[in-house]
């Protein structure tokens, strides 16, 4: 029997999150580094999965599958395709630096105070967040998958309500009302996604029998599976609407700007940069795998949502008066990118959404994680409250600048690549979509520069003529997300040669085939 590997890659985290919390309370730095070590160690076994992985193998490889519920035909069954392996890398990558930069999150609130915070929970919560994260990238079986998609919202709302940002313009008691009603928002939104999403589960056993992702697939290819039209689509509009939520898509993403808000900047990173990536990896692996007839069917309606996304969410993004705010609204807008780039039902526009996933991971994590050390400098989340930091700060500046310029997808940059596919691709299916989509292109230039400009141009603010410069621990956070977003922008090539054969497999699924170009490259 080989080794499980998949197993283990999310099991390490959930031991490690157990691990942590069992630390004694007076052992705070103990639990810091157990905490780190355990996802140091997650991300060795992401890497073992990341070589072990065959791009041009099996659709799946690395299978598990055990019997689990058999009266109802659910079984543990993992296997992960070259979309999975790139997400489950991404989160494996990220959790390490979200616990470095979360370091001291979870401290005491005063020196000396009696207001107690649970260090060892918070970092324990990232870890179970981080496992099944990375369960639901394996997941073959749509009940299992269903479980963890549900089962991450419980430590995430924990994070939120109970480990909020410090720095609030009204004070700590008002914060922790933001906190909370940002907390019960983030878990009710999802959860009606869920209750929808399961409503839909079940009727899919009705039809199909079994939860097997591979062996429904199979079914409807070679016609033993035979779905009626309209059950279909009802059962694609209830997957779709759960993922809609957690990527989120207009108009059911304004938990958020509110989630993100009152986190703290690692948290923050960990619910757009991870969680929410399970909704977009869920539409290509579940939407157009089990329902593709009904993902054609709604992809115009899709496209629609999608665009209105990219400029509502770089609209509201320029004119936030909150850092943090303003980075919820571009990934808002960024998630739009992503959304039409699967259901432009292209190769180039599914290759850069999948891109735009990992890219879009690494950009925001740069870009937040600066802000929040920002942030904890100065106490203050307002824009207003800075100006002229680059001038007592450079690195710090410097690192803010490039977070902000692959934001704005720079060529040279990361995020440039998966921008430019996802608009070459939908260009080339829905040209008229394709061209409006560009505009986010340029609201994403104004307010990623304009946010630069008030708070690191112009003349040193009273407030922030002490700041110190980046800490060696800070440096130690950013100066990777700042290598890989030179290096995927310059040299892609290494995560298109794992993600383009899964791609091809799922334009397959739905039966689509490229656009032939009207001018034919000259031979």
């Amino acid at each position: 029997m080989s080794f499980p590997l998949l197993t283990a890659t999310a099991a390490l985290p959930a031991i490690g999150a157990v691990a942590t919390a069992a630390v004694p309370a007076a052992r705070r730095t103990a639990a810091k580094w157990l905490a780190l070590l355990f996802s140091l160690a997650t991300l060795a076994l992401a890497i073992g999965v990341l070589v072990r992985f065959d791009p041009d193998g099996d659709r799946y490889q690395l299978t598990e599958s055990h019997s689990w519920i058999a009266d109802f035909g659910v079984r543990y069954e993992l296997g992960v395709d070259g979309i999975g392996v790139a997400l489950i890398a991404l989160t494996a990558l990220l959790i390490p630096f979200i616990v470095l930069a979360g370091w001291h999150d979870a401290d005491p609130l005063e020196t000396g105070s009696k207001r107690w915070r649970p260090t060892q929970g918070f970092f324990a919560l990232i870890l179970a967040v981080e496992a099944m994260v990375i369960l639901s990238f394996e997941a073959t079986d749509v009940f299992l998958f269903y479980i963890f998609f549900e089962a991450m919202l419980i430590p995430m709302y924990f994070l939120i309500g109970g480990f909020g940002d410090r720095a609030h313009e009204h004070g700590e008691e008002a914060a922790s009302t933001q906190r909370s009603y940002a907390a019960v928002k983030f878990l009710l939104y999802n959860l009606v996604g869920g209750l929808i999403m399961l409503a839909a589960v079940i009727g899919l056993y009705v039809v199909a029998g079994n939860f097997s992702l591979p062996e429904i697939a199979e079914a409807r290819a070679n016609g033993t599976l035979d779905m009626a039209t309209s059950t279909e689509r009802w059962l694609f509009l209830g997957f779709f609407f759960a993922f809609a939520v957690k990527a989120p898509l207009w108009p059911l993403h304004t938990w958020l700007p509110n989630a993100m808000g009152e986190a703290t900047a690692p948290v923050a990173v960990l619910i757009t940069a991870v969680v929410d990536k399970v909704g977009t990896f869920a539409m290509l692996r579940f939407c157009l795998g089990l329902f593709p007839e009904a993902s054609k069917w709604a992809t115009p309606a899709i496209l629609v949502l999608a665009l209105i996304s990219i400029i509502y969410g770089a609209l509201l993004a320029v004119g936030q008066r909150d850092m943090k705010r303003l980075v919820a609204y571009a990934s808002i807008s960024h998630f739009g990118f992503i959304i039409m780039g699967i259901f432009a039902m292209t190769t180039q526009g599914q290759s850069g959404a999948t891109l735009y996933m990992v890219n879009h991971g690494i950009s925001t994590a740069a870009l937040m994680l600066v802000a929040g050390f920002l942030i904890s400098r100065r106490g203050s989340r307002l824009i207003a409250d800075y100006g002229g930091v680059q001038k007592v700060a450079p690195v710090l500046a410097g690192t803010f600048l490039i977070g902000g310029l692959a934001t704005l997808s720079l060529p040279g940059l990361a995020p440039f690549v998966s921008e430019f596919l996802v608009l070459v691709g939908t260009f080339a299916e829905y040209p008229v979509v394709g061209i409006i989509a560009t505009l986010g292109i340029v609201l994403a230039a104004l307010y990623t520069l304009v946010l630069y400009q008030r708070t690191m141009t112009g003349p040193v603010k009273t407030e922030v003529a002490t700041m110190p410069d980046l800490r060696l621990r800070e440096l130690a956070v950013v100066a990777p997300l700042v290598v890989l977003l030179i290096f995927l922008g310059v040299y892609p090539k290494p995560l298109t040669d794992i993600v383009n054969p899964a791609v091809e497999h799922t334009m397959s699924d739905v039966q689509k085939k490229d656009p032939r170009p009207e001018v034919e490259a000259a031979k």
